[in-house]
């Protein structure tokens, strides 16, 4: 006889940083870790992102933290992680920019912008954030990455390269870190209704929406959903794992 379960998060006394964390699929994230309990401090380059985030989420009070971070820059993200507020449980690196040309267009700046934001910002955060972890058994390092690392996108060599770099590193991680209680694992969705996506012209949208095997986009709480699951208690044997969140896309 089968017994249904219906597990609710909790993340009460847990403490956690989401890069880009606040507006699209990092916004998101932050809310649902939010809702669940625990405390976010958000680090976000856009000081307007900032505001307005904190403006939505102002009911949370005092368990939101906000700090303005280029994450790009190693000096920025060690000055953030000074003043985190509390010891750290989770960490989720969201950051990422994009500068999608055709390689033959793509400039010297337009790869080096992504590669430094995309891949070296999880290195810069991670480093600069794995002291700060509390001494616990239960530590978690999780990296948005993307269904392109895998297979490659037309008109990203940058943007690809930079998650695929992230895969890596998230591999070598679990490796490394695991016997000291951290799992590491690396999300990669899919095509995601951000407000980036939403201003296609429908046209298009659908187009991209009929190669996808479930038959529509993914949502930022699709990719949140999976973000809290690799870092609840109950994920606590899985790491250096990818987690395709793409409605069947690379099947």
């Amino acid at each position: 006889m089968s017994t249904k379960s219906n597990i609710k998060f909790n993340f009460q006394n847990k403490s956690v940083v989401v890069t880009g964390g606040a507006r699209g699929i990092g916004l998101q994230i932050t809310r649902q870790f939010l809702d669940a309990g625990a405390k976010v401090s958000v680090w976000e380059f856009s000081l307007e992102s900032i505001e307005v985030a904190r403006a939505e989420l102002a009911a949370f009070g005092d368990r939101l933290h906000f700090q303005q971070v280029d994450v790009s820059k190693f000096s920025s993200v060690e000055a953030a992680a000074n003043s985190l507020p509390f010891a750290l449980d989770i960490l989720v690196n969201n950051a990422g920019i994009t500068r999608d040309k055709s390689f033959g267009k793509m400039t010297v700046e337009d790869f080096e912008a992504v590669i430094d934001t995309n891949l070296g910002g999880v290195f810069n955060c991670t480093k600069a954030l794995l002291p700060k972890f509390a001494d616990t058994p239960s530590k978690r390092i999780i990296s948005i990455a993307s269904v392109v690392a895998l297979y490659g996108n037309f008109g990203q060599t940058n943007y690809v390269a930079a998650k695929a770099g992230v895969i890596g590193m998230t591999k070598t991680w679990s490796r490394e870190l695991s016997r000291k209680g951290f799992t590491a694992n690396a999300i990669a969705p899919g095509f995601t209704m951000t407000p980036m996506v939403e201003a296609m012209p429908a046209e298009a949208r659908k187009g991209i929406e009929d190669k996808v095997p479930a038959g529509r986009f993914g949502k930022p709480a699709d990719i949140a959903n999976a973000c809290l699951f690799l870092a609840s208690d109950e994920a606590s044997y899985i790491s250096g794992t990818v987690l395709s969140v793409d409605g069947g896309l690379v099947v």
